[in-house]
């Protein structure tokens, strides 16, 4: 009987591993959360293997168990399986399954907790790009405070250097996401918080809303291109030379409910962010003190 038992054991665990491998199979170059273009995100990545395999662990655990109990005491002539319909409890069971339990969340926790302290400030040595985000229905506003311009679904970041993104909304809640830079923040009306990303390398990267606000949130996707830096400061004066100013009209047509295509303005009027915050801080002292220091800082 015992052969027989290992083989339909044998046999359920391959079924079991063969769906596993179905699954994942299919997690190509379009599943973009699996690679990273930058430092923010691939630590981030990091945490998403380690929860991924702690939480595999589990439940092929689970499968394991699941397939002894179904062969071991599978009712049938001949089964030789203890018979206990009055069975209670088991001391040692359960003091492994909470020990078990405590270790997975202890590996789980652990460097969640070390990675998000040090996610939580920029590098040091290094001036990040401040871009200041606004979520409205259904699009996204974005400012550049050091360079006096504004985009409209759309980003151009330089790579290799730090991008302090400064997010509010004029709209109800909303989500800032880039999944190849790091992950999502929210954005709030007349809260200002803050999140840096850092492209490695050029490229375009996939950005969107991550939360559901409304008819037009399929709209609010928008793109992210890195460039050396010397690309992005001709990109800047290009902006400066043809764009046309937002005017305070513009910025209201803005905040219609529609959707509009990609578009530049070569400045923009100094009431459309919020000038206060709780005192969020990044590197140390007010969030907004580092914040005037960059907008006090020569234009590229």
């Amino acid at each position: 009987m015992a052969p027989k038992r290992s083989k339909r054991a044998f046999r359920y665990l391959s079924l079991m591993a063969l769906a596993v491998g179905l699954l994942v199979s299919g997690c190509g170059q379009q599943y973009v959360l699996l690679h990273p273009a930058g430092p923010v995100a691939a630590s981030e990545l990091g945490l998403i293997y380690i929860s991924g395999a702690a939480m595999l662990f589990m439940v092929l655990l689970v499968w394991v168990l699941f397939a002894i109990v179904i062969v071991r005491f599978r009712d049938k002539p001949g089964n030789k399986a203890p018979y206990r319909p009055l069975w209670d409890h088991n001391r040692k069971l359960e003091l492994f399954w909470l020990a078990l339990s405590f270790i997975i969340v202890i590996i789980i926790s652990v460097p969640t907790v070390q990675k998000t302290y040090a996610l939580d400030k920029i590098p040091s040595g290094t001036d990040p790009i401040v871009i200041d985000v606004t979520s409205l229905d259904y699009k996204w506003l974005f400012e550049y405070p050091q360079q006096h311009i504004a985009t409209v679904n759309y980003i151009d970041i330089p790579s290799g250097v730090p991008v302090l993104f400064e997010l509010t909304a004029n709209s109800p809640m909303n989500t800032f996401w880039v999944p190849q830079l790091g992950g999502m923040e929210y954005t709030m009306p007349g809260e200002v918080l803050p999140l840096w990303l850092e492209a490695s390398h050029p490229g375009v990267y996939w950005g969107r809303s991550g939360q559901f606000s409304g008819t037009g949130f399929v709209h609010m996707t928008f793109n992210v291109k890195a460039v050396p830096m010397a690309e992005f400061q001709q990109w800047v004066q290009t902006v400066r030379q043809t764009a046309s100013p937002m005017t305070l009209a513009d910025y209201h047509q803005l905040l219609q409910h529609n959707w509009i295509s990609p578009r530049s303005y070569s400045s923009y009027p100094a009431s459309t962010f919020p000038n206060t915050t709780h005192g969020f801080t990044l590197e140390g002292g007010m969030y907004m003190q580092m914040k005037n220091m960059y907008m006090n800082m020569p234009s590229n």
